[in-house]
């Protein structure tokens, strides 16, 4: 590719497409992660951390989702106009620092997920190196734990507004709510977490391994996520899943 401008999330797919860029490019690259509502502020700390451990360039820039009305409806096509939205500025900043490609870290598995963003994509011409070397999520990890890279084992990642059933207004204090929820449960111990919300009610999704957990500190949960405003607080018997929310689509 020569030069590229890497999308960096912190996540474990793009943790480990900003390694093998800076492996294969040097310093022919810019990391630029982006920042809103929707993204947890502690995952900021964390992408920042990485990009410095790894020696990349790094850059932050703040996007605008919440003043799109088309985004704040949040339909099933939600994701398209984030993705135009942030690509489109990618692809500008790739341009005024002479950066060859924009790519992004979606990995092999992906392609069995509803992802609408992917049109965006399409339409602006940004490449996903980790998909077209067949590499799934399972690989990744697996590579990354031979590299090195402390994300090997790290927690899926995903917008904060794919825990909002569609149809349902999009705010930034519902999404405020959710991450200082699930903020504190990640901090009892809770690895992998979804706080699927809907309203007055909250659907809490783990791994199935930590269901019991859950049901052992169900007490402190429930203290703590009525005081953010939950009036019932629940789990889901199947755990967690990629995408539950799309389920109410397929």
């Amino acid at each position: 590719m020569g030069s590229c401008l890497v999308a960096f999330s912190g996540g474990v797919d793009s943790t480990f497409l900003l390694k093998a860029c800076k492996d294969a490019l040097g310093d022919n690259l810019l990391a630029v992660t982006a920042t809103s509502a929707t993204y947890p502020q502690e995952e900021l700390k964390f992408a920042k951390k990485i990009a410095d451990k790894l020696g990349a360039k790094h850059k932050i820039i703040e996007t605008g989702e919440l003043k799109d009305n088309r985004f704040v409806k949040n339909p099933v096509n939600r994701c398209y106009f984030c993705k135009k939205e942030l690509f489109i500025r990618l692809n500008k900043i790739a341009k005024e620092n002479k950066l060859d490609f924009v790519i992004d870290a979606t990995n092999y598995s992906d392609k069995f997920d509803f992802r609408p963003g992917n049109k965006a994509k399409e339409e602006l011409g940004i490449r996903s190196p980790l998909k077209e070397a067949r590499l799934t999520k399972e690989d990744i990890r697996a590579l990354s734990k031979k590299m090195g890279l402390s994300t090997w084992d790290k927690p899926s990642l995903a917008c904060l507004a794919s825990r909002i059933p569609y149809g349902v207004k999009i705010t930034s204090d519902i999404l405020s709510r959710i991450n200082r929820a699930e903020t504190y449960l990640r901090k009892i111990g809770l690895k992998q977490v979804r706080l699927r919300h809907y309203n007055g009610l909250c659907r809490i999704e783990v791994l199935k391994s930590d269901i019991n957990k859950v049901i052992n500190k169900r007490d402190k949960i429930i203290d703590r996520l009525k005081k953010l405003g939950y009036n019932y607080v629940t789990v889901d018997l199947e755990g967690y899943r990629t995408g539950s929310m799309n389920e109410v689509i397929k």
